[in-house]
């Protein structure tokens, strides 16, 4: 029998690169809060989030969740700046505990964002729908919006990042501006019953269900570890990645709990899940507080940035995503064309046209089988989104612990190893409430719930014999998976 190849020819480098030196640490930061989709998270996640967790006691939990993520962040970032690869958490997963481990974590993400895409195309085309024959009487079937949209992401994906990024500047800007005036003029009128904070007292966090309520916060973070991932277009990921990833956590938490917190002082404290569960859709909370305090003009520019909100949130996954199946090709977990760059761009057209024919297959299959695009195309499949989130993270936890027990590269030992290790046992309790009450967050059976839970172990599976197999055929690109690109 032949022995196997030393290594395999691979591609010139002029072939392989990503654009370097684009991207400030403000425009990863943009990036990044732009996947949060901040508005679409307040308007259409938290609602829900707050129907069924802990009511007025959200914003708190809001608070908890990201002082756990900055926790996490402290090692993430430190390890960050010594892994620069556009491998984000497979990179670093690879390095610290070893390949065949970043080759499961590797089909994991691209599990995760993959599943984020198609659910929020599904809740972008209902969206838009809905707006049409309400504003218009004009009847468009939402997949036929998701379509349109496609098409248009795989544009902004098919050419250079930073032109993506000014794109994205305009929006978020747009969707914290509209929400905080919504904010002030509920503080300013003084609320249903005035100023308080009974939200953050422990009665109000304990209330309700809050094993519920601390899912919907993680989930809505689900972006902000992208940061790493942009690394090697970073004019200074030293110094970029940890500025970019500090600044979305504490910007998008902050706004994520004092929103909120003015939302139950607009409705009042012991009325807000009553008055949720009460609306026949409960992604109307917001409007219903925007009518009563602003008035019709401001609602339906929220209802717009809605829309923005959602569709924002899809560039940026798209361009995160392309970079996971880029850095995978690169590194011949999967087939080495995705490792390409357009010569002009320096985009990752190849993994971004893959990702566009993905997203395209799974909505049009939804279409066809007549699924409702929010409660099966949606829900379901952004929810899986945030357990494969939990479960990267904690794998990463241990790698950047792993990682840095061979070199401490002048880091103090608080931040390599007791911050991440409190992050792991704080985020395995938090993935430990997911899974049994997954059926709870997605709406589904029982048996659908644990089909579509099995998902992360055959990906899992999946990347780890990727990974075996790429160490008999090429044990040199083995020992390489996640080795600096910068």
């Amino acid at each position: 029998m032949d022995s196997p190849t030393p290594s395999m020819p691979r591609l010139p480098d002029d072939a392989t690169g990503l654009r370097s030196g684009t991207l400030s640490s403000w425009f990863i930061t943009l990036l990044v809060i732009s996947a949060a989709s901040p508005l679409s998270v307040v308007a259409g996640g938290f609602p829900i989030g707050m129907m069924l967790g802990n009511g007025a006691g959200t914003p708190a939990l809001v608070v908890l969740a990201l002082l756990l993520l900055l926790m996490f962040a402290a090692g993430y970032t430190a390890m960050g700046t010594c892994v620069t690869s556009a491998g984000g958490f497979y990179a670093m997963i690879s390095r610290g505990v070893g390949g065949a481990a970043g080759g499961a974590a590797a089909f994991i993400a691209i599990l995760g964002s993959l599943t984020l895409q198609f659910g929020l195309y599904g809740l972008l085309g209902e969206v838009v729908s809905e707006s049409l024959r309400t504003q218009f009487d004009l009847s468009v079937p939402w997949w036929l919006v998701a379509v349109a949209a496609i098409a248009s992401v795989a544009y902004f994906g098919f050419h250079q990042i930073d032109f993506s990024a000014k794109i994205l500047a305009c929006f978020v800007v747009a969707e914290y501006a509209f929400v905080l005036l919504l904010d002030v003029l509920i503080l300013h009128r003084g609320g249903a019953h005035g100023i308080e904070f009974s939200s953050f007292q422990p009665a109000a966090l304990s209330a309700g269900n809050p094993s519920i309520g601390i899912l919907f916060c993680f989930a809505a973070f689900i972006g902000f570890e992208a940061t790493t991932i942009y690394s090697e277009e970073a004019k200074d990921p030293k110094r970029s990645i940890p500025i970019a990833t500090y600044s979305a956590l504490i910007l998008v938490g902050c706004f994520y709990s004092f929103s909120l917190w003015c939302l139950v002082i607009g409705t009042g404290a012991e009325r807000v899940q009553e008055t949720i569960t009460g609306l026949s859709d409960p992604t109307n909370f917001l409007y219903l507080l925007s009518d009563t305090y602003a008035g019709q003009p401001l609602t339906l520019l929220l209802r717009g940035m809605f829309i923005v909100s959602i569709y924002a949130g899809l560039i940026a996954f798209h361009n995160s995503t392309a970079r996971y199946f880029y850095s995978m090709g690169r590194e011949r977990l999967l087939p080495r064309r995705l490792g390409c760059t357009h010569p002009q761009y320096k985009s990752p057209h190849v993994a971004s046209l893959l990702q566009t024919v993905l997203c395209l297959a799974v909505v049009l299959l939804f279409a066809l089988f007549k699924a409702d695009p929010v409660l099966h195309l949606f829900s379901w499949l952004s929810n899986i989104a945030t357990v494969c989130l939990l479960l990267l993270m904690m794998a990463t936890a241990v790698a950047v612990i792993v990682f840095f027990r061979r070199d401490a590269h002048a880091y103090s030992r608080f931040r390599i190893f007791w911050m991440p290790l409190a992050a792991l046992l704080g985020l395995s309790f938090v993935f430990a409430l997911a899974v049994p009450n997954f059926q709870v967050l997605t709406g589904a059976s029982q048996a659908l719930s644990w089909a579509l839970l099995a998902l992360l172990p055959c990906a899992g599976l999946a990347g780890w014999a990727a990974a075996l197999r790429l160490k008999a055929l090429d044990p040199v690109a083995y020992a390489t998976l996640g080795h600096d690109r910068k």
